[in-house]
């Protein structure tokens, strides 16, 4: 006979890591899915335990997205991101969130090779870190890995319009479908993918216009990034909005200036420590 705890308990007093679990359920794939043309769905970035802990609450979904790169490892791009690194940092935000659905980038060089390829790294991504959904990036080039994927019991959220994985083929991160032919290219690569079972379709970084034709074109929900709102939903890089980074992209609203609040307490700190007025003796262990 099993001698463990029918009821799992966390003991909040000794651990950052683990909080109490909110009485909630997660929100789930198909959930999501219905909010097509309803309320607003909302989704930020998410790369940390405690930033998982923090959005949960106000979030329907959290990005464990490849844009940690640049927020987390300091690299130029997206490209140099690995499968160790999205399984750990997605087990992480998961770890820490309890209603927002977790949807996880699979990252450059995981899924384009076929299928079957796509298959076996969604499939360990999915395990490794109890994450909802996987993201990938591309049209109509991709929309049979995605058939394949969702036929398979692997819920995908495409990814159209600027594609940062692709940077070295685009040779930067402009606007797409300023001309004629790339925005019907865009709609196209849409409307494939929603129609090879995408849940939900991020547009990012096109003029608002494709946005617009692309939200009422496909059945499943759009996520708009640099694009429009008139998306069915929205997601920003975290730490752009919070004002972490002093140079973002246009369409970035900065809710707060968070690099200057870190900026000035750890200034009082340091002051206090070199002046020797921190720690006082309340901070002290006295025998």
């Amino acid at each position: 006979m099993s001698t463990l705890p029918k009821t799992l308990t966390f003991d909040t007093s000794t651990s950052r890591a683990n909080p109490t679990p909110q009485p909630m359920k997660r929100l789930t794939v198909p959930r999501i899915r219905q909010r097509k043309g309803g309320e607003p769905i909302v989704m930020l970035t998410a790369y940390t335990v405690r930033q998982a802990q923090l959005l949960d609450p106000h979030c329907d979904m959290l990005l464990v997205g490849d844009s940690l790169a640049q927020v987390i490892y300091g690299l130029p791009h997206t490209v140099g991101v690995t499968m160790e690194m999205m399984a750990l940092h997605g087990a992480a935000v998961v770890r820490g969130s309890y209603h927002a659905a977790v949807i996880v980038d699979m990252p450059f060089g995981s899924y384009e090779g076929s299928p079957e390829q796509a298959f076996d790294n969604a499939a360990r991504l999915l395990k490794e870190t109890g994450a909802a959904a996987v993201k990938v990036e591309g049209g109509k080039v991709l929309a049979p890995t995605i058939e394949f994927l969702t036929q398979r019991g692997i819920p995908v959220m495409g990814h159209v319009g600027l594609t940062p994985q692709a940077v070295n083929i685009l040779g930067g991160y402009g606007v797409r479908g300023k001309s004629e032919e790339e925005a019907r290219s865009i709609v196209e690569d849409a409307v494939a993918v929603a129609q090879a079972g995408a849940f939900s379709i991020v547009i990012e970084g096109v003029l608002e216009s494709i946005a617009i034709e692309i939200t009422g074109k496909v059945d499943c929900p759009t996520i708009g990034i640099g694009a429009s709102a008139q998306c069915d939903g929205q997601v920003l890089v975290t730490d752009d909005m919070l004002g972490m980074f002093e140079r973002v992209p246009k369409f970035v609203k900065r809710y707060q200036d968070m690099a200057g609040v870190i900026n000035g307490a750890v200034k009082d700190y340091a002051d206090e420590v070199r002046s020797r007025s921190f720690p006082t003796e309340d901070q002290i262990y006295q025998g």
